[in-house]
């Protein structure tokens, strides 16, 4: 492999020695041979020497005292021929060590990200480069260790988003190939690198390109596939005392559960339902196996036993849910398999991930009205509730542990929705699917168990406290019928329960004590209300607000964490006029001391070494976002603390910037600054200008890449929020900088530089004139135009330019500009180019009264080829122009068609069609005109579960941009119509009055008479 590859690397330059080799043995010159042999041995030195260079980069790029410059260095190495295949031959050479090639191989991972292909799925790469790693890229995979495995697994994920499979359709042959009846090594590399495939298939939507990929595997893959389960099977039971080769089988057959769900995911195989009496065999053999050598020794860890048995729990459970008619008749024994295995295995934590699979499984068997007639029954829901719920629910050692020793996973494993794999989770679920069939019978037993537990509480609550939290928890559990939303909550409530009245008579005085309640039952009570907050009116939370703020100054992380969280969502919750259930004159006394309080939580475990695992403690992102929410309902609430936030923010900022370890705390830290600038700058941008400017030039000079589109995007609402009407000293400095090409070539950039240069463009156009920088900002221009990703901001700086410039500057450029606009549209047009453009077309043709307008976009295009205004007017602007979706696009196009009938002289006198297909236009759009846009400044929530952080530009809804409305002045745009048509007739001697009767149609004509007296 490594030959192979070092082979590679040199073919350039050996192509050109071996034509100089040929041309000396033509002439007979063996003098010039020997010159030639010794370049050879040259020519690989160098590669040596270049590879043992790139080896001690990646090496440096892991010391933490050396990765800046090491990444710069290999972000230059990159750009060499042949720098994939190096990274490639680097893994593939154990000399270089373990930790080197995993560096190796995630650095090549990240290079495909950027290099695979291009916006229009072209490779980037030269093709034999291409080629290679294709052909390598799966032996070499299957060759190294699991952890580098890992790595390459995801980059052949991310050859095949592009490739797959018409692109590689040796592939499938190759993988089939490679499988062997004895070599469990080789089988479990080739399953891996197909699970690294088929696994993309889990979340995608139905299409006939999708199934006819699969079929394509199924074709090949499938029977191969199935023979090797039965070989496996067959292997496993040949080596029952051999623990080794046990231990590499069940990896295998893990591997292939995984395969198995990937084929099925979609739609049921042909393949696998012929041959199903033999899969659930073996499924439920490996259910039911045991093994006393598979058995993991440590209880914190699972082992290969219990990983096998969740992968089979996993297929059963899509098998439930999708493919019944065929599963159907199996589903009783599966349910018989599960319960004896809940029922048996013990409480430790390497036992989570499989009680919680099969209580997920039993979850889908209760969805189904024909199978969950089996538990109903109080006595079985009795024996259900007791053996399998109950367990499950019940706090562990190994869980007060966590809660004690790394409270902020407890914290968003018991939370979050990531925790789907947690016991109490799995257990609440089985639960809630048991209510959805058997509302009554399901309250009815459970009550008993809640009245059991809390009575055992009341008997001697300084010890039996864990009892009171399985009764909340058992509740919780039944009352809500409805998900848990991140937004609101519960919405949906059991009506045979009371929510109001069990936390008044069984919660609320565990937050109203102070001293001798464990730190658990007041999580449980925080938790309550955040679970259950929308049920509770105004005057309910005017009385526990307060109470959970009072909770912040607990001295256990997890209750004031959770206090944080509780306090973030109560301010976020709005009624249904979007009006706060929680005034801001309610919180506005509290600010001060509630946001010194959360800022020093936030720093109090602050370390001088920040590769310390205490560092993670620091960056609590519940903390961060309460902050920023504290600071949206307070909004210019927060001008007299200005000074007191800014410094905790810097100081917050230049910790992080060090090493960037929780992305989501980051983002919040941002967006708490992003409200800062929204709500004081305005009234004090001369103090958050020059606290904030200079720290976030840092990061941009220090080229802190998870923090630069935040920091632009801050600049950008600084710029914004002052107040001045010319561009200010310290802008200006920003310019050259952000002209550079560099920092446009990360996307991630491109939505914040556009924003902060079109800032730059409204406020210093004479500046920018002055300097000569306009021709590198139309370069800019023509860079974005030409990508998919970018070309809508790409338009955006285009209608700022067209507007901020004069006619005079812009005059010799307007040519080359729609020239881009036009070879775009003509070479790789999409629907959402197409639509951009109208929108500018519209745009252009509305500002008349700028110099530009309908005849000025008219005169530009005809010099670029007669003639071509007529296409782009019938084929694209027309039809295109119902299409515009947004109130002010659709507003905007009202008044560009009706300056287009008013004022153009080429509609009046070359376009006399033209002028008619543009009322009928103009007559559909005010059949529902464009509603107003809203003038509120409510900022909506992102649900950061659903962000993905690092993969590219993550906007800031605290300074987001609202949407601007070109004509403000226009708020009736029935009424300006009339008006505008009206004027533009009697200006010029009822000359629209004869178009109209002359061109329009007798429906058309009567039409026009709704809006206008022509």
């Amino acid at each position: 492999m490594s030959q192979c590859l070092t082979k590679l690397a040199a073919t350039t330059q050996l192509e050109l020695v071996e034509k100089e080799s040929q041309q000396a043995d033509f002439v007979g010159d063996d003098a010039r041979r020997l010159p030639i042999l010794n370049l050879v041995a040259h020519i690989l030195r160098v590669k040596e020497m270049a590879l043992q260079r790139i080896g001690q980069l990646l090496e440096a790029s892991l010391d933490p005292r050396q990765n800046k410059h090491a990444e710069l260095a290999l972000r230059q190495e990159e750009q060499k021929p042949g720098f994939s295949i190096a990274l490639l031959q680097i893994v593939a050479e154990s000399a270089f060590g373990n930790t080197v090639r995993l560096a190796s191989a995630l650095c090549f991972k990240n290079f495909l990200k950027r290099n695979w292909t291009d916006d229009e799925g072209n490779h980037r790469l030269p093709q034999n480069e291409v080629t290679t790693i294709k052909q390598e890229l799966v032996g070499l995979m299957i060759s190294v260790s699991p952890n580098i495995q890992a790595q390459l697994g995801d980059a052949v994920g991310i050859i095949a988003d592009s490739d797959f499979w018409e692109r590689w359709q040796t592939l499938v042959d190759d993988l089939v190939s490679r499988l062997t009846p004895d070599n469990t090594a080789v089988n479990i590399g080739v399953l891996q690198v197909a699970h690294s495939i088929f696994k993309r298939w889990r979340p995608l939507y139905r299409s006939d390109e999708l199934f006819t990929e699969i079929n394509h595997v199924l074709g090949t893959f499938g029977g191969p596939f199935l023979a090797l389960l039965e070989s496996i099977d067959k292997s496993i039971d040949q080596n029952r005392t051999n623990k080794l080769a046990l231990g590499l089988l069940f990896s295998s057959l893990n591997l292939s559960m995984k395969l198995f769900y990937d084929l099925s995911c979609q739609d049921l195989p042909p393949i696998f339902e012929d041959n199903l009496p033999a899969i659930t065999s073996l499924m439920q053999k490996y259910l039911t196996f045991d093994d006393a050598s598979l058995y993991s020794d440590n209880d914190d860890e699972s082992g290969p036993l219990e990983f096998v048995k969740s992968g089979v729990l996993e297929v059963l459970t899509l098998y439930v849910q999708k493919y019944e008619d065929a599963f159907g008749p199996n589903v009783a024994v599966f349910v018989s398999c599960s319960w004896n295995l809940l029922t048996t295995i013990g409480p430790e934590t390497k036992y989570d991930i499989l009680a919680s699979k099969a209580l997920q499984f039993l979850t889908s068997v209760t969805r189904v009205p024909e199978h969950a007639q089996a538990f109903n029954n109080e006595e079985v829901m009795g024996q259900v509730i007791e053996r399998v719920v109950l367990p499950n629910l019940a706090l562990r050692d190994s869980d007060m542990e966590m809660f004690e020793d790394e409270p902020i996973e407890f914290i968003r494993r018991d939370l979050e929705g990531s925790d789907n794999d947690t016991r109490r989770r799995a257990a609440t679920d089985f639960l809630r699917g048991l209510m959805s069939q058997f509302e009554k019978l399901v309250t009815q037993v459970v009550y008993k168990y809640i009245h059991h537990y809390l009575s055992e509480y009341s008997s001697d609550p300084q010890n039996k406290w864990r009892s009171k939290d399985i009764a909340v928890y058992l509740f919780s559990s039944i009352a809500a019928t409805g998900s848990v939303t991140t937004s609101q909550g519960v919405k949906s409530i059991n009506p045979l329960v009371n929510v109001i009245e069990f936390f008044q008579t069984n919660i609320a005085s565990d937050l109203i004590t102070e001293t001798a309640v464990e730190p658990i039952l007041k999580v449980d009570a925080i938790k309550f209300l955040y679970t259950f907050r929308t049920q509770m009116n105004r005057e309910q939370w005017r009385d526990a607000f307060p109470l959970l703020v009072r909770h912040l100054a607990s001295s256990d992380y997890v209750v004031y964490t959770y206090a944080a969280i509780a306090v973030e969502r109560v301010l976020a919750l709005v009624d249904d006029s979007r009006k706060p259930i929680v005034e801001r004159d309610s919180v506005a006394p509290l600010a001060k001391d509630l946001l010194e309080h959360l800022f020093k939580l936030i720093q109090k475990d602050k370390v001088a070494d920040r590769h310390q695992a205490a560092a993670k403690l620091q960056e609590n992102e519940f903390l961060m976002r309460c902050v920023m929410r504290v600071l949206i309902v307070i909004r210019d609430g927060v001008v007299p603390l200005i000074s007191e936030a800014l410094m905790h923010f810097v100081n917050i900022t230049e910790t992080i910037c060090a090493n960037p370890s929780n992305p989501r705390f980051c983002y919040y830290h941002f967006e708490a600054i992003g409200a800062l600038i929204r709500f004081a700058a305005p009234s004090e941008p001369q103090l958050v200008e020059t606290t904030l400017c200079p720290l976030f030039a840092t990061i941009l000079r220090d080229d802190v890449q998870d923090f630069v589109p935040y920091v632009i995007q801050l600049f950008a609402a600084l710029l914004e929020a002052n107040p001045s009407g010319s561009l200010p000293e310290y802008y200006r400095s920003l310019i050259p900088p952000i002209l550079t090409r560099d920092i446009w070539l990360s996307k991630g950039n491109v939505p914040a530089l556009v924003r902060l240069l079109t800032s730059i463009i409204i406020k210093g156009a004479d500046i920018i004139v002055a300097n000569g920088q306009l021709v590198p900002i139309l370069g800019i221009f023509n860079q974005l135009i030409l990508s998919k990703a970018t070309d809508t901001y790409a338009f955006e700086l285009l209608e700022c330019i067209l507007t901020s410039f004069s006619a005079s500057v812009l005059e010799s450029y307007y040519v080359p500009l729609m020239q881009a606009l036009l070879t775009r549209l003509d070479k790789s047009k999409t629907e959402a180019f197409a639509s951009r453009f109208v929108k500018l077309y519209h745009f252009i043709s509305a500002k008349g009264d700028q110099g530009l307008g309908t005849d000025f976009f008219i005169k530009i295009v005809e010099q670029i080829q007669a003639g071509i205004f007529v296409q782009l007017y019938l084929n694209i602007i027309l039809p295109g122009t119902p299409k515009l979706a947004r109130p002010l696009d659709r507003k905007t196009a009202v008044i560009s068609l009706t300056k287009t009938l008013a004022d153009s002289t080429a509609f009046a006198e070359k376009y006399a069609k033209g002028w008619a297909f543009t009322c009928d236009a103009w007559l559909e759009l005010l059949l529902n005109p464009p509603v107003p846009a809203s003038t509120d400044d409510f900022i909506a929530d992102h649900d950061v579960d659903d962000m993905s952080f690092g993969v590219g530009f993550t906007q800031l809804t605290t300074i987001k941009k609202p949407a601007r409305d070109p004509w403000p002045e226009v708020t009736n745009i029935k009424g300006w119509v009339s008006e505008y048509l009206n004027a533009a007739n009697a200006r010029k001697n009822g000359e629209l009055a004869a178009f109209a009767d002359k061109r329009l149609s007798p429906e058309a004509r009567q039409s026009m008479t709704m809006y206008t007296k022509i």
